[in-house]
């Protein structure tokens, strides 16, 4: 019997309903539980919209207080973790790192054959805490640092800034990796969101769920645009060439320009309208507007030439560059982030669970073709 087909990778399929993420790709709308992403990254904070994420609803100050709280207290990581850290070898990547320390976390989590909704949740706020600290650890130790402890009075943004860097942030880098961490805290059926739901429907626990999520996020088609964007701009200013004419020879070379274009938007991507003024304003500040302007010389040749949009990954690289991050964290900052809406989509599934069963349209040999025996093989 014929199913009804999908599109290629799934393309335009609805694949479940969840209240946690609208997107309106014509439009190029994004709204976390119906707030428009511009809203949140001009009001709110990344501990407020992970709440909002989580709950349905924005919390009132003491719930938001409240939140804070539990997830400042949440910022432990458990020795042995730490002791795994260090006994990695020198060519793991952070992404191998984070993807492995997340599924060892659960080991010493007390919750984790507890599948309840309120378990779920305290498991949440122990990953938003403990990811953003293994990221910023291994980071340390493979640079032969000193492992800097959280500090429970800054925001997540400003403690996992102090736990990388070892010296207070300003109020702008803080503020600045804030709203970048909202605009990637969620994103709909996204490939690592859609993995993490397929493996909770399975009744595995969160570790699992999140662990499979990170896996998802690895593949450079999904969270390593940004890390080649910074590799492109940075291979322009050491070979010294105009930007516009070094894309355009890749272009001419069929080869691929990372950071332009998205699967769901047909219009500009609204995280990167936030990103592309971050960058901006970031070079301002530090004087040092080079990566920004290489970006903007690119960004308008490439729409004009290829009608392509700039998607979140295309500033976010020169965001992340002027903050001091190194290239292979832009990654793992992105699971920092999408922590939030995992963990949400991860509830939600098991708050109304079916085991997630698509089926495949069959183009196979057409039914019935027979066993024939070895002597009539050719």
């Amino acid at each position: 019997m014929s199913t009804a087909v999908a599109g290629k990778g799934l393309e335009g399929i609805v694949a479940a309903n969840s209240g946690i993420c609208w997107i309106d790709g014509e439009a190029g709308v994004l709204a976390y539980r119906g707030i428009d992403i511009h809203e949140l990254a001009v009001n709110s904070t990344f501990e407020e919209t992970t709440y909002l994420l989580w709950n349905g609803h924005l919390p009132n100050p003491l719930a938001l207080r409240e939140f804070q709280a539990q997830l400042a207290l949440a910022r432990e990581l458990d020795q042995r973790i730490i002791d795994m850290l260090r006994s990695f070898p020198a060519s793991a990547t952070p992404m191998e790192v984070l993807r492995t320390a997340v599924s060892a976390l659960s080991f010493y989590d007390a919750d984790e054959k507890d599948n309840s909704h309120d378990a779920n949740v305290r498991k949440s706020y122990n990953l938003t805490a403990q990811i953003a600290m293994i990221v910023a650890i291994y980071d340390r130790l493979r640079k032969g640092k000193e492992i800097v402890p959280p500090d429970r009075s800054l925001s997540h943004a400003g403690n996992f800034l102090w736990m990388l860097n070892g010296v207070k942030p300003s109020e702008t880098a803080t503020r600045t990796l804030d709203i970048a961490l909202i605009l990637h805290a969620d994103h709909e059926l996204n490939a690592s969101t859609f993995a993490a739901r397929v493996i909770a429907a399975t009744l595995s626990d969160i570790h699992s769920a999140v662990t499979g999520a990170i896996g998802a996020l690895k593949g450079p088609l999904h969270g390593g645009a940004n890390e080649a964007v910074m590799r492109l701009l940075l291979a322009i200013d050491k070979a010294g060439a105009d930007p516009v004419e070094y894309v355009k020879n890749m272009l001419a070379a069929k080869q691929k320009v990372s950071g332009f274009g998205h699967r769901v938007y047909k219009t500009e991507d609204p995280r990167a309208t936030h990103l592309r003024k971050m960058s901006e304003q970031l070079g301002k500040d530090a004087g040092q507007s080079k990566w920004f302007e290489m970006s903007r010389a690119i960004e308008l040749y490439v729409k004009n030439e290829k009608k392509l949009n700039a998607n979140v990954d295309f500033y976010s690289a020169s965001t992340y560059a002027m903050l001091g991050i190194d290239i292979d964290l832009y990654t793992p900052i992105f699971a920092i982030s999408r922590i939030a809406g995992w963990a949400a989509h991860v509830i939600e599934q098991l708050d109304d669970n079916r085991l997630i069963r698509p089926r495949a349209e069959y183009i196979g040999p057409i039914y019935p073709t027979h066993w024939t025996s070895m002597d009539t093989r050719g």
